[in-house]
């Protein structure tokens, strides 16, 4: 009998099966993406534990048991805000599918119970839980490809563009050049308003340095950088009427990331015009992802019946 219950610490032992294979995380978050062992494959036991703990240190987390052995574990967490949440860790170990899926259900209602209004998923294009996902609501709505750099990036800094570092006031023209560069069947799902926007904004797993390129009143381009242990990452909007500096924005990403390999750029496929410069200076596509959401439904307060002589008349 297979059942789903919350995460016990002794669960570790279990993430082993009897060949000593640890199956992968199927879910691919931003801030782990580039690690060691991301390709999909089994991922050594070192890289299982460290996976473990950041898994499990939360309370949002449920595995799913036959007798003692494991069949899956799912783990979700908030995004910027408490109505967008993310899974960020996925790992279905048996072949009978409706274990996946009914895990997946489990973490939906629950994390509905803590305020939930959106779900997402970056699942590889080749995950083989794809359809189960499916099943279970989620939503395909874009695609993204990974480009690296396996070079370390230099401190030269010639001709960098005119950037500042963002500030608060901000906001609403970074929402607008999102609006600007983003189709309209992407920001349904993740920025209808500039709430939903702001909540959808993902973890980075630091304090990533973000600057800005002005163009009159408005924002023409938005760059974000991490320095992450070795390596570095970094994301980059640019409006489509200033692609032209998008070189120079790319050299600005290098010179704030100085000696870090690889580095690590995650392009949407509707900002594909970045492929090509970023492939000018030597970064090629490694992975490529689906991104899946899903609206929860709150639940529905149950209404209490009204007794005779408490109405309260209304002229």
């Amino acid at each position: 009998m297979t059942r789903a219950r919350t995460v016990l610490p002794t669960d570790l032992v279990a993430l082993v099966s009897f060949d000593g294979r640890v199956y992968p995380n199927e879910a691919k978050t931003w801030d782990r993406l580039g690690a060691e062992g991301d390709s999909g494959g089994p991922h050594p036991l070192g890289t299982a534990i460290e996976q473990w703990f950041s898994f499990a240190t939360g309370k949002h987390a449920w595995v799913s048991v036959r007798g003692a052995t494991i069949r899956g574990l799912v783990s979700a967490r908030k995004r910027s805000k408490p109505s967008a949440w993310e899974v960020d860790c996925l790992i279905d170990a048996d072949e009978d599918k409706s274990v996946c899926l009914s895990l997946v259900e489990r973490m939906t209602k629950g994390v509905a119970r803590e305020g939930a209004e959106r779900i997402f998923v970056r699942l590889a294009a080749d995950s083989p839980v794809f359809e189960v996902i499916r099943q279970a609501g989620f939503f395909p709505y874009g695609r993204e490809r990974l480009y690296r750099r396996d070079e370390p990036a230099e401190a030269e800094t010639p001709d960098l563009p005119p950037l500042r570092p963002r500030t608060k006031e901000d906001l609403v023209g970074l929402y607008q050049l999102y609006n600007s560069v983003t189709p309209a069947n992407v920001r349904g799902i993740e920025g209808v308003t500039l709430r939903e926007w702001q909540a959808a904004l993902e973890p980075w797993g630091g304090r990533p340095a973000d600057v800005v390129l002005e163009d009159s009143d408005s924002i023409a381009a938005w760059l974000r950088v991490l320095a992450d242990g070795h390596k570095g990452r970094f994301s980059l909007l640019v409006h489509p009427g200033r692609l032209r500096d998008t070189g120079s924005l790319l050299q600005a990403a290098l010179a704030r990331l100085p000696g870090r390999r690889p580095l690590l750029c995650l392009i949407p496929e509707y900002e594909e015009a970045l492929a090509t410069p970023l492939k000018r200076w030597g970064f090629a596509p490694c992975d490529e992802y689906v991104m899946m959401a899903k609206r929860v439904l709150k639940p529905v307060e149950e209404l209490a019946p009204e007794r005779v002589g408490t109405a309260v008349p209304v002229s």
